[in-house]
């Protein structure tokens, strides 16, 4: 698969993109970590008072039930991105994930818009979004483990391997606000959190 390039923040034809007037949750974590079920958790309990957003992705595989998600084919997300649909796109796992442009026009209505990020991505989707709020989920290695074994999904070599990429260092842009989302408990009590940082972060 050719690796999505990130979408630059300049519209067709040379005009710079409007700066949107909200703010972009960036939430990012390892594998097993537990980003589904809080976004599960963050849908469940919104309120259209919240002014909050849960972006959803377009992902080159189908959706699972723990991420509502929209399946497109390799050519369809190569196509799409060529076309300036995606505000962010990125390429992990072998797979393509894209982030559609309605982010924007729910950003430029005031809106807080939380995304379900990749770590590796993060310093081109803080260029595009200098305001953004990065949040990094922090679970201790044993229960992220545990979790991973109990999805039954990889080999133990292959959890080994999620281990260890988990523990990697990234690029964390000079500037960049981040948040850590302790997710060692229950998920409700993270998505609570969650939540109530993409709320505060609509007066910030």
């Amino acid at each position: 698969m050719m690796a999505p390039a990130p979408v630059p923040a300049i519209a067709p034809g040379g005009a710079s993109a409007r700066v949107p007037e909200g703010r972009l949750v960036y939430l990012m974590g390892a594998s097993g970590s537990g980003k589904d079920t809080i976004l599960r958790g963050v849908r469940a309990s919104l309120t259209n008072e919240d002014g909050v957003k849960v972006a959803t992705r377009f992902i080159t595989r189908a959706p699972s039930a723990d991420e509502p998600s929209i399946e497109l084919s390799i050519d369809a997300f190569a196509r799409l991105r060529e076309q300036g649909a995606f505000a962010l796109c990125w390429e992990g796992h072998g797979l393509g994930y894209g982030i559609g442009t309605e982010i924007d026009a729910w950003l430029a209505r005031g809106n807080t818009v939380i995304v379900n990020g990749s770590r590796h991505y993060v310093a081109a989707a803080y260029a595009r979004y200098p305001k953004m709020l990065a949040v990094e989920i922090a679970v201790d290695p044993e229960v992220l483990r545990a979790r991973l074994n109990a999805r039954g999904r990889e080999s133990s070599a292959a959890i080994a391997q999620r281990l260890t990429r988990a523990s990697a260092p990234y690029d964390r842009p000079q500037g960049l606000c981040v948040a850590t989302l302790d997710n060692n408990g229950p998920a409700g009590r993270a998505a609570s959190a969650l939540l109530q940082l993409a709320r505060d972060a609509r007066g910030a």
